[in-house]
């Protein structure tokens, strides 16, 4: 795979260039340290991936996928765990989002992966993505009723002993866990009681 590295610090460069000359089915043919020189670099060598960092100096990264010209697929490489950064990669059509502080063996796994036509999303941003889903967010989509019960499946109790902790019929129990799971686009109980463990409704002792 032809690779084009884009970051203005010289020093990040050649650590990448380090990294990815070990790798055999790798090609780092041009870099570059804005967005000018990119563009460049991306209409004439026409490589496959081009790893662009989203801070060049007082320029936008992102700005490099309007002006070029050919369909070379990108990773962002970045510190930025910025949410508006990554939604705006993510509708750039940006194919992988990668961390500073990931492990080379993360962003050659993440090469390989947008290589073959995938998408690769750190996990840490993945992470953070999900807890800044607020509570508040959520509780406009369920009635207060329905949070009671997401909470219980978060306890892991069942229908009968929900029905008795919160005094309805079991009827009930089973009408409100189906409108959490509609509402939530959930599957099951199991992925209902992770999400209220991941909204911090489950108090754990």
């Amino acid at each position: 795979m032809k690779v084009v590295l884009v970051d203005d610090h010289p020093l990040v460069r050649k650590g990448l260039i380090s990294v990815l000359s070990m790798e055999g089915d790798v090609e780092v043919i041009g870099e570059a340290g804005n967005i000018k020189e990119a563009v460049e670099i991306i209409n004439n060598k026409r490589p496959e991936l081009a790893l662009i960092d989203l801070r060049l100096g007082d320029e936008y990264g992102l700005d490099i996928i309007r002006k070029s010209n050919n369909d070379c697929k990108y990773i962002v490489l970045t510190s930025s765990t910025d949410e508006y950064d990554f939604k705006k990669a993510e509708e750039m059509g940006v194919q992988g989002y990668v961390l500073k502080e990931a492990f080379p063996e993360e962003l050659l796994y993440a090469i390989r992966l947008v290589s073959r036509g995938r998408k690769y999303y750190d996990p840490v941003i993945m992470d953070q993505l999900m807890k800044s889903s607020s509570k508040s967010d959520m509780k406009e989509e369920l009635t207060p009723r329905e949070i009671d019960v997401l909470i219980a499946l978060g306890q892991g109790l069942c229908n009968k002993d929900i029905a008795k902790k919160l005094y309805i019929t079991e009827y009930t129990v089973k009408k409100h866990v189906s409108q959490i799971l509609a509402k939530l686009e959930l599957t099951d109980r199991t992925q209902a009681a992770l999400y209220a463990h991941s909204k911090g409704l489950v108090k754990t002792s």
